[in-house]
């Protein structure tokens, strides 16, 4: 089964990343999360360490562009199938890194692929 790593995911329950977990859960997809604040959604617990992660197929992004510079080699490294450019995360910069590296990359929203069955 292909896992799911949200990338700035939030404790807050107002916040899309933290749906996205919620949802990723509903659909059981097997659902990884990294966040500045350690903690638990849903069951899946919100890690601070990147070392953490493997097998991951797919990198749902909900860092503002700004704060993505200092995770690109670390997405990179995780060696994902596809990352997912979320409504606010847009960054050509870094599809074409993406891309050249072999990696999907789709920008689309997380929420609306699973509610229309096109995750």
């Amino acid at each position: 089964m292909s896992k799911t790593l949200v990338l700035g995911a939030s404790l807050n329950p107002g916040r899309y990343s933290n749906l996205a977990i919620r949802r990723l859960v509903d659909h059981n997809i097997d659902t990884t999360a990294f966040g500045i604040r350690g903690g638990t959604v849903s069951g899946i617990q919100i890690k601070d360490n990147f070392v953490d992660f493997q097998n991951i197929d797919t990198i749902t992004l909900y860092l503002n562009p700004s704060h993505q510079k200092e995770y690109y080699q670390k997405i990179l490294d995780l060696k994902p199938r596809r990352v997912i450019f979320n409504p606010g995360t847009e960054n050509p910069e870094f599809y074409e890194i993406l891309r050249n590296a072999g990696v999907e990359v789709e920008v689309a929203c997380t929420l609306v692929l699973l509610a229309t069955d096109q995750y």
